[in-house]
């Protein structure tokens, strides 16, 4: 065989190869291509979602990590892409009232949504002893008095963030039936590791005689402490934009942690902890995060930490602060 017949048949291999190699990366790619994407507004949407889905969707969130949850405006990409999403994942609360308006001008149809409020039984805003009252960023002097606000934090309970996986994977088998006894399997084991989570803050609970907690910061935990038999003060509402308590706040404060004898006075996550490390500095406690899990650190976002995570956590500090 000569040396051009060699070249030709070298070629033409060559071809051969580079054509299955291509194929079988289309091949590869398509076999593992996700479906369009699922879009939450804040992280437990985004990690519940994330959860069910597994490696079958694309799954984010249109609050950047390290971002306090209630100061989130949408952009206009933002809604570019809301509009995209296979199905867009949002609270219903004080924090995403935007939601309404795009939902009433046809902006975006209300089958590719998911609100995570109609899923769970909410409760009513409360302002409890001492509480400082707060007009919310969206709240208008003419029905301030008349329309009743519903407490949007209902992920902070273990026991309601389990019935929300149980919404969305059910919201997703039917967008995508093809993939509805792996949304199944995923969120069953998710929902053993929150059933655990769940069990365990109910130990430590039990576990104590002491059943109150003192907030030095705005409390979106009524969900938790209902569901847990526990009782609470606090400076702020939820969704308070205040970062100032009053003088009479403080004191109040102050008095509740000394006749509980609490050795921890608590904030939330993504807040500064003035008002709380100036009443444990009066009363001689520490103080401690116990996350609502709104959001999460740029740093943790990056180490794929979730939900369940986060009220891993939460059950030592709960366990600190009952002492």
């Amino acid at each position: 065989m000569n040396k051009k017949t060699l070249k030709i048949i070298g070629g033409v291999l060559a071809i051969a190869l580079i054509l299955g190699i291509s194929i079988f990366a289309i091949t590869n790619l398509s076999s593992k291509q996700k479906t369009a994407g699922i879009l939450a507004t804040n992280f437990v949407g985004y990690d519940f979602a994330r959860a069910v889905t597994g490696d079958e969707s694309e799954v984010s969130m249109l609050l950047k990590p390290g971002v306090e949850m209630h100061s989130y405006e949408p952009t206009p990409e933002d809604i570019i892409n809301i509009k995209k999403a296979d199905l867009f994942i949002y609270v219903g609360g004080e924090s995403d009232e935007w939601v309404k308006d795009l939902l009433k001008d046809n902006e975006i149809p209300e089958a590719k949504t998911l609100r995570l409020m109609d899923l769970v039984e909410t409760k009513e805003e409360e302002l409890s002893e001492g509480m400082e009252k707060n007009k919310h960023k969206h709240e208008d002097e003419s029905d301030s008095e008349s329309e009743v606000e519903y407490d949007e934090h209902i992920w902070t309970s273990p026991a309601n963030a389990i019935k929300l996986v149980s919404g969305i994977k059910d919201r997703l088998a039917q967008i995508h039936p093809e993939s509805a006894s792996t949304y199944t399997k995923n969120a069953d084991a998710y929902i053993a590791r929150l059933s655990s989570i769940d069990q365990q803050i109910r130990d430590v609970v039990r576990a104590s005689n002491k059943k109150e907690l003192i907030f030095g910061d705005r409390f979106p935990f009524r969900y938790f402490v209902d569901e847990y038999g526990l009782d609470y003060y606090a400076a702020f509402p939820g969704c308070s934009e205040q970062t100032e308590a009053s003088s009479q706040t403080i004191a109040f404060l102050i008095n509740k942690a000394k006749t509980s004898n609490a050795n921890t006075i608590l904030k939330i996550e993504l807040t500064s902890d003035k008002l709380a490390k100036s009443i444990a500095d009066e009363v001689g406690a520490s103080v401690m995060v116990l996350n609502a899990a709104h959001n999460i650190s740029s740093d943790d976002f990056k180490n794929g930490v979730t939900y369940a995570d986060v009220m891993e956590r939460n059950i030592e500090v709960l366990g600190e602060a009952l002492k």
